[in-house]
């Protein structure tokens, strides 16, 4: 069975619409792997839509709305200010999968920040999600200090550049990339061609 790894950042919209999707289009196991999209943004020199020209990013969120109905999910409420700095967050998402709660917690996350409104650059919002999710508040607040976590949420962004990466989310089929919550078909696609290849 080829490895087929979701690369997403909790700050993305479309890595929610992918999340919410990835399970009836994807067969498991699926690897999620939380990377930093600030830290691809630095590596590939590129910078979000959200930021900069006011009409692109009113279209952008126009255009999330609108898959966000597509896909029957609850109406997009956007958490304000988005985007924003999600590091904190990224490392508390990180923990989770350390301790075997990621998806619950990416989820919980996830939710709260795009069906809530909920800020994720608040610590508090954060560990709200991380209580309700199941984890200890307490472990993930010092979780997000340790210099484990962080290492390992550098080394697996560092890692994800290296093999093609550069947004989120990302579905990785082996080698074979497919950026944006509306490759998820392409992939699944693939995936079919390729195991019956096999």
């Amino acid at each position: 069975m080829p490895q087929i790894t979701f690369y997403y950042d909790v700050g993305s919209p479309y890595a929610y619409l992918a999340a919410e999707r990835i399970g009836g289009l994807l067969p498991e196991p699926v690897r999620w792997q939380p990377v930093l999209l600030g830290g691809l943004f630095k590596l590939t020199g590129r910078s979000s839509w959200a930021l900069g020209d006011y009409r692109r990013r009113q279209i952008g969120m126009a255009e999330v709305e609108r898959r966000t109905r597509s896909y029957g999910l609850p109406a997009m409420r956007w958490p304000d200010p988005w985007p924003s700095d999600y590091l904190y967050a990224m490392r508390a998402v990180t923990f989770a999968f350390a301790v075997d709660r990621g998806r619950e917690f990416t989820m919980q996350a996830f939710r709260n920040a795009f069906q809530r409104g909920r800020t994720l650059d608040i610590p508090g919002h954060v560990l709200d999600a991380a209580d309700e999710a199941g984890l200890d508040r307490r472990e993930v607040e010092l979780a997000t200090r340790d210099s484990r976590i962080k290492r390992s949420l550098r080394d697996a962004t560092d890692t994800a550049f290296e093999l093609g990466v550069f947004g989120v989310p990302t579905i990785a089929i082996d080698e074979e990339l497919f950026w944006g919550d509306d490759r998820l078909q392409d992939a699944s696609a693939y995936l079919r061609v390729l195991t019956c290849s096999t």
